[in-house]
């Protein structure tokens, strides 16, 4: 490791340890980002990093992703498939739709304007800024962080002091499930299945061009391993702090605010399509308590646009269902890393050929 890269690893520590004391979400992704966009673009200081740490991070995030994948959350998914298709094609669609307007209304690009609108998390999208022509990665995490914050603040105060009287009888089961995946020790005889299956989705992920592969392999293999009924070794706490720090730098040097001159505009779209989709996702809700006998606050806290930790704790801390919760996010979560790159890849070719549309914005 460079001098420079061990300032950008300090600067990055720093600025998530500010973020953390001061209870911001998502401290150890936003405050190394923040704190070296501070760095570049207010100080003017050099920052480097190398990519091959943020792909380290992502490996990590899809493994932890891939634990919660369980028997029990692959019996809810093909239980209730077609409500959870059916979900997360609305949601996606409204999101869609939010995006385009902003587009119409502040001029980004088209590729921004989607990616910065979909209800995928803020990390898997910057990275697919990588894999789309004239996707603005200032831009769309300027979008995914209006719309995390909203959603980190407003579905926790809704499901707290709106729903939490209509939780189901069963909480307590989900509550005792609240770590979705069975964990044992890194000593176990599993880990060597778990090491060795990761390490072959690593080198298969790229070659298979697997939209975001240094997640999806992980991902893809700890699930595998999961459903089959092994259990999983426990990431301990601090390597997923590490790597959401690897790819908060990573975001922090590779995203430049020259090109967001006209954010002022941009700040009320971003807050009116994150709530807009936050009080979809309650209603999408409501429509599946009509589908299912499910309580609104499983189906709100399963098919709000939030990372499934954040929506996972808030059912654990009032007793919800979890397996609801778990399944509807995990399905999303496919659905947007394997789908949602295709349909905005595909809506921007039907975009670009329309013979008066410009390459960036209107």
């Amino acid at each position: 490791m460079g001098l420079q890269t061990g300032k950008t690893l300090i600067l990055a520590l720093a600025g998530g340890t500010i973020f953390q004391l001061l209870h911001i979400p998502l401290a150890w992704l936003l405050g190394p980002m923040s704190m070296l966009l501070v760095w570049r673009e207010v100080f003017k200081k050099k920052a480097e990093w190398h990519r091959g740490f943020r792909n380290v991070g992502l490996c990590v995030l899809g493994y932890m992703m891939g634990i919660t994948f369980n028997a029990e959350v692959a019996g809810q998914i093909a239980v209730q498939l077609p409500s959870m298709a059916a979900a997360t094609l609305l949601t996606v669609a409204f999101a869609l739709v939010a995006g385009w307007v902003t587009v119409k209304r502040t001029g980004i690009s088209m590729a921004s304007g989607l990616l910065g609108s979909v209800p995928g998390g803020l990390s898997q999208m910057a990275v697919l800024c990588d894999e789309v022509e004239d996707a603005d990665m200032t831009v769309v995490t300027f979008m995914q962080t209006i719309r995390v914050m909203a959603v980190v603040f407003i579905v926790p105060f809704l499901a707290f002091h709106g729903l939490s009287s209509g939780s189901t009888a069963g909480g307590a089961a989900a509550t005792a499930a609240a770590s979705a995946a069975a964990s044992v020790s890194w000593l176990s005889g599993n880990t060597l299945w778990f090491v060795l299956a990761v390490a072959v989705m690593l080198l298969l992920g790229p070659k298979l061009h697997l939209p975001t592969p240094y997640m999806l392999g992980p991902m893809l293999a700890a699930a595998i391993l999961s459903v089959a009924g092994l259990d999983a070794p426990a990431l301990p706490h601090w390597s997923i702090v590490t790597a959401q720090v690897l790819i908060g730098a990573h975001m922090g040097v590779t995203t430049s605010l020259s090109s967001l001159d006209n954010w002022k505009r941009l700040l009320p779209y971003a807050l009116l399509g994150a709530v807009g989709i936050v009080l979809f996702s309650l209603g999408t809700g409501y429509l599946l308590t009509l589908w299912h006998p499910m309580s609104l606050l499983s189906a709100f806290l399963g098919t709000a646009p939030g990372g499934m930790t954040e929506m996972g704790v808030t059912g654990a801390t009032l007793g919800a269902d979890l397996s609801i919760i778990v399944s509807y996010q995990m399905f999303r979560l496919l659905f947007i890393l394997f789908v949602a790159p295709y349909i905005v890849k595909g809506l921007l070719r039907l975009y670009r050929a329309r013979p008066d549309s410009p390459v960036k914005g209107f």
